[in-house]
């Protein structure tokens, strides 16, 4: 019998634990940009690093993913820290959030192009867009071989048209490649309509 992409992550977080969960670089390093209280989606959150950092900001967060076991541990966690997560098992590609729903939007290392113009509308006006995952232009194999889980030159800027880019950082293979921030890109955006 074949296996799911829920059977294919639910094996994968079986041997993996919220404590040493930890956010996106895109979100540690702009939470200053994060409003003081709101409504935040962690998407495709895994073990819910991202989630955590959210809630520790005083946010009240939806943690969807594909993975019951993911979300069975991060639930247990949130309760056992006493933080405001609330996890739910979803197929984002079959099921992307409702339109004006969320201050904070949160995607890191998934991609599935389709969805990206529900999760810029899930976000209410003034809401914020954190997003980081793999590039095609890598200096090395980490990360996917896929090129359907690998963002173009500039996609995630084209993605974010019509919103205020406050932060984007994508380095691809330019100039020495043993230094900076390689493999994958990230942006920061602000829906203005």
């Amino acid at each position: 019998m074949p296996t799911t992409k829920a059977d294919k992550w639910n094996k994968i977080y079986s041997q993996q634990d919220c404590k040493q969960a930890k956010a996106s670089r895109v979100v540690v390093e702009n939470a200053y940009l994060l409003p003081a209280s709101g409504r935040a989606l962690d998407l495709a959150c895994g073990m819910g690093g991202n989630a955590i950092l959210l809630a520790q900001s005083n946010l009240t967060v939806n943690a969807w993913d594909i993975s019951s076991t993911a979300l069975d541990k991060l639930s247990k966690y949130s309760q056992e820290n006493n933080l405001n997560i609330v996890t739910r098992e979803v197929d984002v590609e079959q099921q992307p959030p409702e339109k004006n729903s969320y201050d904070v939007v949160v995607v890191s290392q998934f991609l599935h192009r389709p969805t990206f113009k529900a999760l810029c509308e899930s976000l209410y006006i003034g809401g914020i867009l954190f997003y980081q995952t793999f590039s095609a232009d890598k200096v090395d194999d980490t990360g996917p071989t896929n090129p359907d889980f690998l963002l173009a030159k500039n996609e995630l800027l084209n993605f974010c048209k019509g919103m205020q880019v406050l932060v984007y950082r994508e380095e691809g293979a330019q100039g020495d490649k043993q230094k900076g921030w390689r493999n994958q890109a990230m942006i920061v955006a602000k829906k203005m309509t």
